[in-house]
Order: C-alpha cells, then sequence, then structure tokens
C-alpha cells in the first residue's frame, strides 16, 4: 500500500468516525453538538468542491435548499451570498425552504435569519454553522 493510499484510507476513517459522532447528536433534545458540527466541518473541507447553483437561482433577500449536501444558501442582500447547515439544531430535521427572509424548520417551525443563520424565533436556540462556499462568476460552489 503506498503512502498516499494509507492517506486516503486514514482519511476516509476519520471522516467515517465524525459522521458516527454527529450523528449520534441528532435528535437529542438542544444539546450542544458543536464539537461534533467543527469536525463535520473540518471533513467537508477535505473533499473536492462541488457547485451548487447559479447565482441567479438563490433570490435575494430569500435562498435555496440543497438538500443532498445539507446546505442552504442565501442572498440577504444583492451579491452578498451566504450559506449555511441545513441540519436544525434543535432536534437535527432538515430545514425545507427560505421564506419572507427566514430559513424555515418544519418540524418545530424554528426560524433562522437568512444574514446570519441565527435563531428569529425558536424553538431551537443555536444558529445554524456556516457553511463555506466560494461565488466565481456566476456560479456558486460548495468548498
Amino acid at each position: 500500500m503506498g503512502d498516499t493510499t494509507r492517506r486516503r484510507t486514514v482519511l476516509a476513517a476519520g471522516a467515517a468516525a465524525l459522521a458516527g459522532t454527529a450523528l449520534a447528536g441528532c435528535g437529542d433534545g438542544d444539546k450542544d453538538t458543536a464539537g461534533a458540527g467543527s469536525g463535520a466541518g473540518e471533513a467537508q473541507a477535505a473533499a473536492p468542491a462541488r457547485e451548487l447553483a447559479a447565482v441567479a437561482e438563490i433570490p435575494v433577500g430569500g435562498g435555496k435548499v440543497f438538500k443532498d449536501q445539507k446546505v442552504v444558501v442565501t442572498q440577504p442582500t444583492a451579491g452578498e451570498f451566504k450559506a449555511f447547515s441545513a441540519v436544525c439544531t434543535h432536534q437535527g430535521c432538515a430545514v425545507t425552504s427560505v421564506t419572507d427572509g427566514k430559513i424555515v424548520c418544519p418540524c418545530h417551525q424554528s426560524l433562522f435569519k437568512v444574514e446570519d443563520g441565527s435563531v428569529a424565533s425558536g424553538p431551537a436556540t443555536r444558529p445554524l454553522p456556516a457553511a463555506k462556499i466560494t461565488v466565481t462568476g456566476d456560479k456558486i460552489t460548495l468548498a
């Protein structure tokens, strides 16, 4: 087994362990899962960048949920793009829409602000974690 193959195996094993830790925190009430979330972000950073959308697909003052990537991209003001985890910090449900400047979790009606992912109304008490995106020309890419 070469050095590159060993590193990939170690990285894959680490990512799997982190994913298991993050999943263990889902559905556990409103417990703090900051450690699991930051580890998951590190694993995501190692993945290759994936094109999400064209800039024109994200409405100003609104956003779009990318279910498969578990991310929501918003455009609070013209030309300003933000991205957040699409996993609600209350009980791990997936947010499903962006309406009236709020990211909506349908499970218990938590609302998060498109500007910064902070809680607009609970029961969630913690903001949606930021996700890293890159805007190049008219394309938005998940980093």
